[in-house]
């Protein structure tokens, strides 16, 4: 192959007038043809030349931009992935964090992100970046110390309402480059915060790293494999590692939103659980959990949101704060759910009125699903996009960008703040080495078996029934033989 008739992604970008990330995309995407060789691409100059560039007009909220932020002295920096519409970062800044770099790939978080920080780093796909480059992007240098990399992976790919596919989804893969970034960087603490659903999730990759070849065709057929082989790689990487499965209302949420928070430290230290701010009746002497009625107080008469069908208004007109389609006659029940009347499990998300004196439930991407919506308490409406903020505790001065439905998709995929800013006090303390303890014996969630410690012993426990059972079939297919 003759060089000179090939241009590197750099030499292509330039040429184009594009970022070397958009011309990776492209080159992705197939709307621009080139070769890979290993993993460097190579364009043919003529695919370049011939390229038509009109149909590629970028907005300026896709070009990356290196941060413009004057570091604060004595602060600890975040460098922030996956970082949707920020929810995380904000908490983390209330903690006395400053977030100097943002790394999101949707469109309209993005815009979200530029509105409300127009002086950040902001870099998009996650594969697309070296460490070098996201130092660049950060305004830091290797000489720099990075007290704090957090971020929540794309959970569709281990959420329980999916496939469940980890690291086999396209999502899942984009977690295993932040691994690759946390090796490299090397920051002093680590934040990765999921559904529950990466408690069970089997590892399914192909992958050639000496941790994944260590592992038992039955270990990797485990449920939380794939959680298993995270921490492995944490932990090869030099990270001590705890995590724990929380319940947002516990910390001053008002909503019951479980997400597992992994937090990894290189100072040689555990870092103990988050500290919690509230119980549900006020047990430890903490404040009770707080309401949606508390949440959605003073809050301005206009709000923007989605409808409801009419056909399903006529059920919704007969239930009061806190009901479901449960308490409609049973002649109703299956008029209103049809078919899914004879499913099994709780259906306790269709037709659900949110309680004024509860904790709102997690909210989701969209109020108006069917089997998971967020009507509000006595209006013939789902939540409006400024309670949903109340919800997920973001200001109310800050701008979420978009159309309504994408507002609704950035809030309900956000971390709520205040459960952000527990993360972040917790980490602190630690970076000042007065780590704040937790409450003994608090429950955390209403699931078992979901601190690190004891999920470990469960899934080992697991892994050797399966390796049992593999054996015992082994020896009964010898005897038939």
């Amino acid at each position: 192959m003759n060089q000179d008739n090939f241009y590197s992604v750099e030499d292509a970008a330039e040429a184009m007038n594009f970022s070397p990330q958009y011309v990776r995309k492209l080159l992705r995407d197939d709307k621009l043809a080139g070769m890979q060789i290993g993993k460097t691409w190579v364009i043919p100059i003529e695919n370049v030349d011939s390229f038509d560039k009109s149909e590629h007009h970028i907005h300026n909220t896709e070009i990356d931009r290196k941060s413009s932020l004057k570091v604060k002295n004595g602060v600890p920096k975040v460098l922030s992935f996956f970082s949707g519409a920020m929810g995380l970062d904000l908490g983390l800044e209330k903690a006395g964090f400053q977030t100097l770099l943002a790394c999101e790939i949707d469109k309209a978080s993005r815009k979200t992100i530029i509105a409300n920080n127009p002086k950040i780093g902001l870099i998009g796909d996650i594969r697309n970046y070296t460490a070098d480059q996201v130092l660049n992007f950060s305004g830091l240098t290797k000489n720099d110390s990075i007290e704090l990399m957090a971020g929540g992976p794309p959970c569709q790919a281990f959420s329980t309402a999916g496939n469940r596919k980890g690291f086999e989804d396209e999502r899942g893969n984009v977690f295993l480059k932040y691994l690759t970034l946390i090796e490299e960087l090397k920051p002093r603490f680590i934040v990765l915060e999921n559904v529950r659903g990466i408690l069970s999730t089997k590892f399914s990759i192909n992958s050639e790293d000496e941790i994944a070849e260590s592992f038992s065709s039955e270990l990797k057929n485990t449920p939380g494999s794939a959680l298993y082989y995270i921490t492995k790689r944490l932990e090869r990487a030099g990270y001590t590692i705890n995590f724990n499965l929380y319940n947002s209302a516990n910390f001053g949420a008002p909503q019951i939103r479980e997400r597992v928070i992994i937090i990894g430290s290189l100072e040689g230290v555990t870092v103990p659980f988050l500290n919690p701010t509230h119980s549900e009746t006020g047990e430890f002497g903490l404040k009770k959990w707080k309401t949606f009625k508390q949440a959605s107080v003073n809050l301005e008469n206009k709000c923007d949101f989605v409808k409801f069908p009419e056909k399903r208004l006529k059920f919704y007109r007969l239930l009061k704060a806190g009901q479901n389609w449960k308490d409609l006659s049973i002649d109703l029940q299956k008029e209103a759910l049809g078919k899914s009347y004879f499913l099994g499990g709780g259906k306790t998300g269709f037709f659900r009125r949110i309680s004024w004196d509860r904790p709102a439930p997690t909210v989701v991407t969209h109020p108006a699903m069917p089997a998971t919506d967020l009507a509000h308490p006595v209006e013939d409406r789902p939540l409006s996009v400024q309670e949903y903020k109340r919800i997920q505790e973001f200001p109310d001065y800050y701008s979420i960008e978009g159309s309504i439905l994408e507002k609704y998709r950035q809030i309900g995929n956000a971390v709520p703040v205040s459960l952000g800013e527990a993360v972040g006090k917790l980490i602190y303390s630690a970076l000042k080495g007065s780590i704040i303890q937790p409450i003994n014996n608090y429950k955390y969630s209403r699931y078992k078996n979901t601190s690190n410690e004891l999920w470990l012993k469960e899934f080992l426990k697991q892994v050797k029934n399966s390796e049992t059972s593999a054996v015992t079939s082994l020896i009964s297919e010898e005897l038939a033989n």
